[in-house]
């Protein structure tokens, strides 16, 4: 009999996308928690253009597009895992059908207030034909944005001008949990994705924290709902969403108007991510995947299954590019930040000691999380195991999250 229990994870979305193998003593308790979702199917052709054929609440691209003069395409940025370039061919298929020309078209990367996209970025986003055709800009939210007024809850809406200037207008994402507006996707691509620092920062301050906000929650969240008002004034034609397995392959595809498609799509989002609790763990695994490079978003969803009287929380993050640049609530300075930022002063909730394994260092990126002088630093399995053994011995229960980023429990559903 083998002395250890071995789990496999995956790990480096956009740089191989490979996995990494972990090794428990045997005598441990050790639960891997996959999402409801795990081994899904990728999408095959006839899907792809079922859905495209299909559109939730509104027509066709090939019937909405003709006539036009101007199209842009909007684009999650490197913080998402969307296969992007799997489905651009066919949005560019029914965009040729409806008689546009390459030259009518320009892609904006929806990066919010991230870190802007450079041309590797663009080109393992929207694949090599896009970056050889057509024009791929990032947006700047804090230029070139007009104004289209205050939403109904009374925020002043302002929006890449670039953006606005076209006559019809798609974006493409991918629906997962998100510890805000409950699931992303759908109207999140225009607030914040091309929406200035200014509507950005009032959007979230504004309704956050509140009780209809958090993981998993969706139907009357405020959140949402102010994020919908964005989308109706920007004018969003089209909204393409996916949702994709741990292989980052398509497995399911919305598309129509930006809300009727989102709605369709977490209802199926909604049991896909859903994961089984195991509460009252010795130590929490939580893998980031999806999101490796926003590891914070990992917190909430590992720090409920540990013991209430503390545990250890394991934080992998494995990415070449470290922690995103976030103008609105990243630090910039040992004490200063974004127009959110608060220096962290303490340990996650339930949490004694945290690890976080980093093979590619980003040691400013950990602030996010917790007081630096308050972590313990990796570099690799080996190194974090050995520790694990040490406190623990012969006996421990774990849990072992493979997508911390993106998986939820809704048992454990917080607001934000």
């Amino acid at each position: 009999m083998s002395d250890t229990k071995k789990v496999t994870l995956p790990i480096l979305a956009w740089y191989g996308d490979t996995e990494l193998e972990l090794d428990f003593p045997a005598s441990w308790d050790v639960n891997v928690l996959k999402h409801k979702g795990d081994g899904t199917p990728a999408l095959n052709d006839a899907g792809f253009r079922k859905a495209l054929a299909n559109p939730i609440g509104t027509r066709p691209i090939r019937e909405g597009a003709k006539g036009k003069k101007e199209i842009c395409i909007l684009f999650d940025d490197m913080s998402r895992a969307t296969p992007t370039a799997e489905i651009v061919p066919y949005v560019l298929e029914e965009l040729a059908a409806a008689g546009i020309k390459d030259d009518q078209i320009r892609f904006i990367a929806a990066i919010g207030a991230h870190g802007s996209m450079n041309g590797i970025d663009f080109t393992k986003k929207l694949g090599k034909d896009v970056m050889g055709r057509f024009r791929v800009y990032n947006h700047n939210p804090y230029e070139n944005c007009t104004s289209v007024g205050p939403s109904p809850a009374g925020i002043p809406m302002q929006f890449n001008a670039e953006f606005m200037r076209c006559d019809y207008k798609i974006g493409i994402g991918s629906i997962v949990p998100h510890p805000m507006a409950g699931f992303g996707g759908g109207s999140k691509i225009i607030l914040p994705g091309v929406a200035s620092i200014t509507t950005i920062d009032l959007n979230h301050t504004r309704l956050c924290p509140n009780e209809t906000t958090g993981i998993g929650k969706y139907e009357g969240n405020t959140l949402k709902i102010d994020m919908n008002d964005a989308a109706r004034m920007a004018g969003l034609d089209v909204k393409v969403d996916c949702i994709y397995n741990l292989n980052r392959q398509v497995t399911h595809l919305f598309v129509g108007d930006v809300v009727d498609e989102h709605v369709a799509g977490v209802k199926v989002a909604r049991e896909y991510w859903a994961t089984d609790a195991v509460d009252d763990c010795d130590v929490v695994v939580a893998n980031s995947f999806s999101k490796a490079d926003e590891m914070l978003l990992a917190i909430p969803t590992a720090d409920p299954l540990l013991k209430s009287s503390g545990g250890d929380m394991v934080l992998l993050t494995i990415t070449p590019e470290g922690q995103i640049n976030h103008y609105w609530s990243r630090s910039f300075g040992k004490n200063l930040g974004g127009r959110s930022f608060r220096p962290k002063t303490e340990l996650p909730p339930n949490t004694k000691k945290l690890t976080i394994m980093q093979p590619y260092p980003d040691f400013v990126g950990a602030d996010w999380i917790a007081p630096y002088e308050m972590i313990t630093f990796t570099r690799d399995w080996p190194a974090t195991i050995a520790q694990l053994k040490a406190a623990y011995g012969a006996k421990a229960k774990v849990a072992v999250i493979p997508d911390a980023s993106v998986q939820y429990f809704p048992s454990h559903a917080l607001g934000c």
